[in-house]
Order: structure tokens, then C-alpha cells, then sequence
């Protein structure tokens, strides 16, 4: 499975691409506005940082300026995938950019029909919000399986299942298991994957061990 980290603060992208674990990245004008910096310039700053794909938001709701602002944000770099909501508009301008040959990203997905209605419009990927699922008391994660078991029974839809409005690792972990192509998730979420009281138990027991010996690797002699 891929992660998307979902942020436009670049240091902390590059802390997580140091670390490989950075196979994309999502923005939308709320994390940008949120950087306090020009959209563009961050934009392009990440592009040049991540080698897959950087999904840009456009921000009209008509599909004629939707799509100007789609062909605008392509301009930056050639691993743009330009965001669009799922609306009749937002699908209008997915297949127009996805003909054209640029990646297009379909948000705000909440419901199977939906996923299915993106996916015939040449969507690259769909992004099913499953936290603002839970919030209202539905089941995020069985969309998820719905929108796979929907896309499994037909090969010729090649959009992939971007998990997005991941709010804890339980989100990531499920997501895998059911086969998602791709988790979208904020820094803080994929940082907590590495906690675990065991390891921090183990390491410490080791280290201790290890300096009751004296020794020291980096001063050892050849």
C-alpha cells in the first residue's frame, strides 16, 4: 500500500521522505492556507521533494473554470493530479483531464454509487472519507470494502481506492487489510505506526545492557 502524506508543510514532508515512507503527497486549500505561504510556490516546492503523484485542489465549483484552473495547476509539474469534487461538474472535468492525459484525483466520495460514477470518468484515484464517516456514525471502513469489492469485479476500471480522512492508525492497518491501493494520512498518524511500549522496553533494556560492557563501536580500533 502506498501513503500519501496529507499536508503542504514541506519539512515535514521531507522528514517522511527521509525515512521512505512518502509515495505521495495531498494538499487542498485548507492545508495550504495553513502554511501561511503562496499556493504555487508550495506546490511546486513539493513536487520537486516527491517523485509520485501531488494532488492540487482546484477551487471553482462550474465546470468550465474548474477545468481552466485543472489545466493551470498540470502546468507545475508533471506529477500534478489535480483534485476535483465529486459532483456532476467535478466528473465533467475529471474525464476532460483525464483524456488529456493528467492525473485527476476525485474527493469528497462518500458513498459506493459515487466511487462507481468516478471511476467510469477516468478518475486516477477516489478519495472515500472514511473519519467523517465515523463521525456521524457510519461504518468509513466498510465503504472502503464496498468501493474494492465494486472496482475488483471490473478489470477495466483502474481507479485506484485512496483512503482519505484517516484519523488514527486503526484506519491505515484496516485499510491495508481490505487491499487499498493508497492511504492519504497526516504526519502526526504516520508517525504514531512506530509506537509500541515493546520496542521502547526492549531498546532500553539493550542500550542499558550494552553499557554495562564499556565498549564502544565507534571507538573501536580496525
Amino acid at each position: 500500500m502506498k501513503f500519501f502524506v496529507d499536508t503542504a508543510d514541506v519539512a515535514e514532508i521531507r522528514e517522511l521522505a527521509d525515512a521512505g515512507l512518502v509515495d505521495g503527497v495531498t494538499t487542498n486549500p485548507s492545508l495550504v492556507a495553513k502554511s501561511g505561504r503562496d499556493f504555487f510556490e508550495v506546490v511546486q516546492e513539493i513536487c520537486g521533494i516527491v517523485e509520485g503523484p501531488v494532488s492540487a485542489e482546484v477551487t471553482a465549483t462550474d465546470a468550465d473554470t474548474m477545468l481552466k484552473e485543472g489545466r493551470k495547476l498540470a502546468e507545475l509539474a508533471d506529477n500534478i493530479a489535480v483534485k476535483v469534487p465529486l459532483t456532476r461538474d467535478g466528473l465533467k472535468v475529471c474525464k476532460a483531464l483525464s483524456e488529456a492525459g493528467t492525473m485527476v484525483n476525485v474527493t469528497l466520495c462518500f458513498s459506493p454509487a459515487q466511487a462507481l460514477l468516478a471511476a467510469k470518468a477516468g478518475a486516477t484515484f477516489i478519495s472515500p472519507f472514511v473519519g467523517r464517516l465515523d463521525d456521524i456514525g457510519q461504518d468509513g471502513m466498510g465503504l472502503i470494502g464496498e468501493i474494492i469489492e465494486i472496482y475488483d469485479n471490473y478489470p477495466e476500471l483502474t481507479t485506484e481506492v485512496l483512503v482519505a480522512s484517516i484519523r488514527h492508525p486503526g484506519h491505515i492497518i484496516e485499510a491495508a487489510k481490505l487491499g487499498a491501493d493508497v492511504c492519504t494520512v497526516p504526519p502526526a498518524v504516520i508517525w504514531k505506526l512506530f509506537d509500541h511500549p515493546l520496542t521502547d522496553k526492549g531498546l532500553a533494556a539493550f542500550l542499558a545492557d550494552w553499557e554495562k560492557t564499556g565498549q564502544s563501536i565507534l571507538e573501536r580500533k580496525p
